[in-house]
């Protein structure tokens, strides 16, 4: 009498995990690329009326400042505090979304972790 559930042989599905395996592996390296291409891309913002612009890496580290000496008015110091603050939070913000559209195109092909629909 054959046995109810499981897999033929017992053995579970040594074809569809190795696929599954293969296929996360992959992504795993497509991650990683994706992240160091990431990390390796600049961007850049302005504030103030393009008076202040500020240069990031993926990695979220200031690469250059710029300011026009027009914004630099030693009595009015807190435009120019609050103009270099937007410009970096913008180029941050810029960061985020490069990062998560890269995930989003890594995981978009997953359609519910695989078919498991989870």
């Amino acid at each position: 009498m054959a046995k109810r559930g499981g897999f033929p042989g017992g053995m579970g599905m040594p074809g569809n995990m190795n696929n599954l395996m293969k296929q996360a592996q992959r992504m795993q390296r497509q991650m990683e690329e994706s992240q160091k291409n990431l990390e390796e891309s600049e961007f850049s913002a302005k504030a103030g009326g393009g008076a202040v612009e500020v240069v990031v890496t993926g990695k979220k580290t200031i690469k250059s400042l710029v300011l026009d000496k027009d914004i630099v008015d030693p009595d009015d110091v807190e435009t120019l505090q609050e103009s270099i603050i937007a410009a970096i939070n913008e180029a941050f913000a810029q960061v985020d979304e490069a990062n998560e559209s890269a995930m989003s195109k890594m995981t978009g092909g997953l359609g519910g972790l695989g078919g498991f629909g989870f």
